[in-house]
């Protein structure tokens, strides 16, 4: 019997998605033809589909499911990328609030922070993105607040667990306000 090694790229990427499908967002390898809007990730009727032989950054699955998340559950069963994943809200805050999301996933699931903010994304602004939220300051949270997905933090009211980047639903359960 052959005995088959996983590379840490292929620990990372079960780990990334199990935790997808355990929210509730399906998440599964599959072959990619032609090109997409990452390499080797679309999305496909609220799926999230990677080619492992395609897929450059693994951490691209989890900002990809950040952005279904934030979508009310009739967007996310029918989002498509690159060009109906906001549903609801618009194209800035909906990148801002999947950043916010894959910030407290990556948090959740104790990983570093360059998996999903590497250097070939977000349009050369991943260090500061890092920098950013490493030093508390949250944009997209209060998207995320709105949604009620989360707690904004505050200065004069303690945290709790579901302080971001603690979270009280991975997915938009539908209140917005």
């Amino acid at each position: 019997m052959e005995t088959v090694t996983k590379t840490s790229n292929d620990v990372l990427l079960d780990q990334l998605a199990t935790f997808i499908n355990e929210i509730g967002i399906a998440c599964r390898s599959g072959t990619l033809s032609g090109d997409t809007f990452l390499p080797g990730v679309d999305i496909q009727q609220g799926t999230i589909i990677y080619d492992v032989g395609k897929l450059k950054y693994p951490g691209d699955l989890l900002h990809e499911a950040g952005h279904i998340a934030v979508l009310l559950a009739e967007h996310r069963t029918v989002a498509q990328s690159p060009d109906d994943l906001f549903g609801n809200i618009g194209p800035e805050a909906a990148e801002m609030a999947a950043i916010a999301w894959s910030w407290a996933a990556i948090k959740y699931l104790e990983i570093p922070p360059e998996v999903v903010f590497h250097e070939h994304g977000y349009k050369g602004g991943s260090e500061s993105i890092m920098e950013n939220f490493s030093n508390g300051k949250y944009f997209g949270v209060p998207m995320l607040q709105w949604m009620g997905m989360t707690k904004e933090p505050k200065r004069d009211i303690a945290a709790d667990e579901h302080t971001f980047p603690g979270m009280m639903h991975w997915l938009n359960p539908g209140k917005n306000g």
